[in-house]
């Protein structure tokens, strides 16, 4: 089965969060960008993965439509492992990590959708046995900068289901908010988008001790500072968690011989798509590290998520941003029910892209 086509739709959906528009790389996001990719095969088989989109979508468009898409025409769409290889191994000078890497990662899920749809199997069934049927998610608060607000959505969250909130807040006094307002039996983290010195880190991890965050993520500049994080683990008395930023399976292994993490959150859309994501799973099962995959995505990186989520022993959370969307090219698979997520049964990723959606909000470049 050979590839014909490579081609992308960017999305944006318009979406509320329960206060005001949060800055995003340097800009208010004023809506939810998307990256969908395109494989298309001779068979007729059509595969659909998730490129990193928010801010960077037009380089990670550019990347995949100019450099990446020409060396895929032709090739077996279902030799995976050697195809992602080869190109990985082709386009190292031109960058491990940013718009090419994300590229990758949309069109290995295109091709794991293919590879299922091929033996009409669920793609969890290519990974292993599945060994679970829902999956618990977690609310992933966007940035309020707020104390009141935080505690108001916190609540909220609650209130539809979830057992387990992040907060991407700064400060001590939103954690405590955020504790007052979910009670003491609902998890609780705290994740601040890599701002902190070591001493700095210190500080606060040893201030938010008496409101029992399950882990404290990404606490310092810069991210890859892994023997920094080691440290912030070990005198803090908090759990870390960190790898959203990771951008291979090295990575993560460079990051376990730090002893840098408690959780490890690797992103679909960004380290390599289902191939590495797999491979990050079981390297954290041999290191006795969790599991936890970054997932604040509404389209086929999500659904892939749950797939390779679902054959892990011990269920990881599912990260699912906290807001409404205005419409889901996902559909219902996106959105939890009592605080649980659906693992799609049909072939590939059981579920496809709403064309209606894909029409009405298609932006270009």
């Amino acid at each position: 089965m050979k590839i014909t086509r490579i081609s992308t739709v960017a999305l944006g959906l318009p979406y509320d969060m329960g206060g005001p528009k949060p800055q995003f790389a340097g800009r208010t996001r004023e809506v939810i960008e998307l990256l969908l990719v395109r494989v298309d095969t001779d068979a007729g088989i059509t595969g659909w993965g998730e490129a990193f989109g928010y801010a960077v979508w037009p380089a990670t468009q550019t990347a995949i439509e100019k450099i990446i898409a020409p060396l895929c025409i032709g090739r077996d769409a279902l030799a995976i492992g050697a195809l992602m290889l080869e190109l990985q191994k082709k386009m190292h000078l031109i960058g491990r990590t940013g718009p090419v890497i994300y590229g990758l990662s949309g069109i290995d899920i295109a091709l794991w959708d293919i590879a299922g749809k091929a033996q009409g199997k669920p793609l969890h069934a290519l990974l292993g046995e599945r060994r679970h049927e829902r999956l618990p998610a977690y609310a992933s608060l966007m940035r309020y900068g707020n104390v009141e607000l935080v505690a108001r959505n916190a609540a909220a969250a609650v209130r539809d289901g979830y057992r387990a909130i992040k907060l991407h807040e700064i400060t001590v006094e939103a954690v405590a908010a955020a504790r007052v307002a979910v009670g003491p039996d609902v998890a609780l983290t705290m994740d601040t988008n890599c701002p902190w010195s070591v001493a700095e880190a210190l500080a606060v991890a040893r201030q938010v001790q008496p409101h029992n965050l399950t882990w404290l993520e990404e606490p310092i500049w810069p991210p890859e500072d892994f023997g920094a994080l080691a440290k912030v683990r070990r005198e803090g008395g908090v759990a870390i968690a960190a790898g959203e930023n990771a951008m291979s399976l090295t990575d993560f292994e460079h990051m376990f011989a730090a002893g840098a993490v408690d959780y490890a959150q690797p992103s679909v859309t960004k380290i390599g798509g289902v191939s590495e994501l797999a491979r990050v799973a079981e390297l954290c099962a041999a290191h006795g590290v969790h599991f936890q995959p970054h997932s604040p995505y509404f389209g086929p990186g999500f659904v892939a998520t749950l797939h390779v989520a679902a054959v892990q022993k011990h269920a990881p959370w599912i990260e699912r941003s906290y807001c409404r969307l205005h419409a889901s090219p996902m559909g219902a698979w996106v959105t939890p029910k009592d605080g649980q997520l659906r693992i799609p049964d049909g072939p590939g990723l059981g579920v496809e892209p709403d064309p209606a959606v894909l029409e009405r909000y298609r932006v270009a470049a």
